[in-house]
């Protein structure tokens, strides 16, 4: 299993190292592994970091650090207003799978391995990929590959798995990733099955729905002078992301890099993962 590497982590820590506000209280939205979190609370001895994170497997991973400066929330970030809690001084947003779930093959992220397809991040939720390949209509299995995937033509690949899950339906990663690479041929170093599982994870987990809104009310919940880092790994997330901002700018606050963040040679090197990294930085005005 790939060790997990946090991404653009020593532009993050620069981007709270150097923010007007002294870090003292930071919302970490996406806890993952901890690689972040972990790494700030080691740089700001007197830090505080208020957690969230809707996989179960996250949760009981920081249940296990001793150290009485998290406190990790089990639920979706977007559920924050759901919670009474202190104005933070900083907040980390680390959109996408962690490495360990990625790894793991019983959550059908990856079909590098055979896996159910499941694609979970939150396992008490109900929908799976299974059921989506298996139940959704042609219509419907066009729009999730087409947007979440941008995938341009997606027609064949659909109208293949309508026609095979009359037989038999698909319970397998593999089973999944087969189909796509006998209809869609196999062109250049990436999979074709790769826009497709993204796709499916998107839809699946509902990661796009509210996310701008999302971000454009979090001014409300931190001080003056505090700083927003976002990362995301695909297109659709950042395009979000920096429209958002652009809304944000001025009224709420200001873009401290105008140009996108993107992880140095070396650690691309290091880490193949960090390759489609992006991160946007927002500094919080005086007005919430």
């Amino acid at each position: 299993m790939t060790k997990h590497k946090p991404v653009l982590l020593k532009e993050v820590i620069e981007a709270f190292e150097t923010q007007p506000r002294e870090p003292v209280k930071i919302l970490d939205g996406t806890f993952g592994r901890g690689g972040h979190t972990q790494a700030l609370l080691n740089k700001f001895p007197n830090l505080f970091i208020t957690a969230f994170d809707k996989d179960p497997a996250a949760v009981e991973h920081a249940n296990k650090i001793s150290d009485n400066r998290i406190k990790i929330i089990n639920d979706d970030f977007k559920n924050l207003k759901n919670y009474r809690l202190d104005l933070f001084d900083g907040a980390l947003f680390d959109l996408g799978v962690s490495s360990p779930q990625f790894d793991d093959p019983a959550r059908g992220f990856s079909f590098q391995h055979d896996g159910p397809l499941d694609m979970r991040m939150d396992l008490k939720q109900k929908l799976t990929a299974k059921e989506i390949i298996n139940t959704f209509s042609e219509r419907e299995l066009l729009n999730i590959f087409s947007q979440y995937g941008e995938i341009k033509r997606p027609a064949r690949v659909v109208r293949a798995i309508v026609h095979d899950r009359e037989n038999k339906e698909f319970t397998t990663t593999k089973e999944l990733a087969g189909l796509i690479g006998r209809i869609d041929k196999h062109r250049g170093r990436i999979h074709p099955a790769t826009q497709y599982f993204m796709a499916l994870r998107i839809a699946v987990n509902n990661e796009l729905e509210g996310l701008g809104e999302f971000i454009e009310g979090l001014p409300m919940y931190m001080e003056p002078g505090s700083r927003l880092c976002v990362i995301s790994f695909h297109s659709l997330e950042d395009r979000i992301i920096k429209n958002t901002f652009k809304k944000m700018h001025n009224n709420l606050g200001k873009i401290i890099n105008k140009k996108v963040i993107v992880a140095s040679r070396a650690e691309q090197l290091d880490n193949p993962r960090s390759r489609s990294a992006k991160l946007r930085i927002f500094e919080m005005g005086g007005h919430r």
